[in-house]
């Protein structure tokens, strides 16, 4: 009987990355490989970089020198974001043989018939602008939900943003396949779907290969509500000035939409807003923020914050401190800026030193700390639906509440991958929910 070859896997960044690596591994079970975890030898290791923040960088040689260590005959393939942005720079870590870009990595089983490992890694990478198709993607099987890929690419100029040189420019998956994803995803008995992409409040762009909008956000979450079998769909992360009072509207009276929405923000300054070339101003996120209480009281409201971008002084960092520690929200995303290169960042003036941005950065995940204790504390003794996750974690299985509370109650196998009512009683020393089934 035939050897099968073993390929793992590793996702770095978002969970767009996740969906992409899981129809990538699909790919390969489709040519016959059997998919190992990347803890395990295997005969090759892909790994799915990211290139948002200076550490996944560096992340990459770490990971590269792991799969090397469990078989130093293993071939190494990178694709991903960093893979499209430095190819050669890739290419050039010692262990790695394939290096493959924006367009390519969906074809990867294509490049590797040979597994002897190369001299020097080989680079496919194409131009950014022959980025201009749509790969659907999703991730099923490696969690208790699912990431399903709606759109790609971003037609925005950020001023500190590599992602539309690593992923193009702004395209959409059809309606009819969304709905044919998402429908697939509910048949495998997965409770939840996370909605991703890029920059997902723009999809209906480039649906059938030209600019225009097709279909808008609000009409691709209105036909997903009526897809049967799915009892959670989540957004991931979408731009206040692409989240509409009608979606918001419509999320609160759903069947399956929760009530979470992840809102990048990046600044509370008006004045950074601008140099970063965002397109709105904070006056509009302050909109967005109380139209969602209005409607869902209980909501979870995540917010992404970039602290030490060019420009930003001790006066404009407390703008933004006071400026979040006013608005309900419930938890932050923290990113201290690194500078990237070919943004138009990179060459301004007033850098912020190091040390500078890193004592910011600090301080706004403190004030994170303090904001989903408050968050959790407001949810206290109400009742609401848990879906647990897969792990025995020091003998307590966890979950989360439709509006992202995360619980725990003791370990029981039975309970993983259902949803169940509970009240929610007190918070534990480690800042998780306990709770009593109802």
């Amino acid at each position: 009987m035939e050897n099968r070859k073993k390929v793992a896997f590793y996702t770095l960044g978002c969970k767009l990355n996740f969906s992409e690596t899981s129809t990538i591994a699909r790919n390969f079970a489709e040519e016959g490989f059997d998919r190992v975890d990347f803890e395990e030898v295997a005969d090759i290791y892909v790994i799915n970089t990211c290139s948002v923040t200076e550490n996944a960088d560096k992340q990459f040689k770490q990971i590269v020198k792991k799969a090397q260590k469990k078989n130093d005959k293993a071939f190494v393939a990178a694709v991903g974001c960093y893979a499209q942005l430095k190819p050669e720079e890739l290419a050039s870590v010692d262990g790695v043989d394939l290096v493959l870009g924006a367009t390519e990595k969906f074809k990867i089983t294509d490049y590797i018939n040979d597994l002897s490992k190369n001299e020097m890694g080989q680079v496919h990478s194409c131009e950014i602008s022959e980025a201009d198709f749509y790969v659907g993607s999703y991730s099923i099987g490696d969690r208790t939900r699912a990431f399903l890929k709606v759109q790609d690419g971003c037609d925005y100029k950020c001023t500190y943003c590599t992602i539309p040189l690593a992923r193009g420019i702004s395209r959409s998956d059809t309606m009819d396949n969304v709905l044919k994803n998402a429908a697939e995803i509910s048949a495998q008995n997965i409770k939840e779907i996370v909605l991703t992409g890029v920059n997902i409040g723009d999809y209906g762009k480039g649906e059938f290969g030209n600019k225009k909008h097709e279909h808008t956000f609000l009409e691709l979450v209105q036909e997903l509500d009526k897809v049967e079998g799915i009892e959670r769909l989540r957004i991931s992360s979408i731009e206040p000035n692409l989240l509409k009072n009608e979606t918001i509207d419509f999320v609160s009276k759903s069947r399956t939409f929760v009530p979470h929405f992840h809102i990048p923000l990046q600044s509370g300054c008006n004045d950074i807003l601008k140099k970063m070339k965002r397109r709105y101003l904070r006056e509009l996120y302050v909109e967005r923020v109380e139209k969602i209480r209005e409607v869902m009281p209980d909501c979870c409201i995540g917010v992404d914050v970039i602290v030490g971008f060019p420009g930003e002084s001790d006066e404009k960092f407390l703008e933004t401190y006071n400026f979040l520690s006013e608005l309900d929200i419930s938890y932050l995303h923290v990113f201290t800026y690194s500078e990237r290169d070919n943004t138009e960042a990179v060459d301004m003036d007033e850098v912020v030193p190091m040390n500078v941005r890193n004592k910011r950065s600090k301080m706004l995940r403190g004030l994170s700390v303090k904001k989903r204790r408050a968050f959790y504390e407001s949810q206290i003794g109400k009742e609401k639906t848990v879906l647990f996750e897969g792990e025995n974690k020091e003998g307590y299985i966890h979950g989360f509440t439709e509006n992202y509370v995360k619980v725990k109650t003791p370990w029981d196998p039975a309970l993983v991958n259902t949803l169940h009512a509970v009240k929610l009683t007190k918070i534990d020393e480690d800042g998780i929910v306990r709770l009593e089934f109802i």
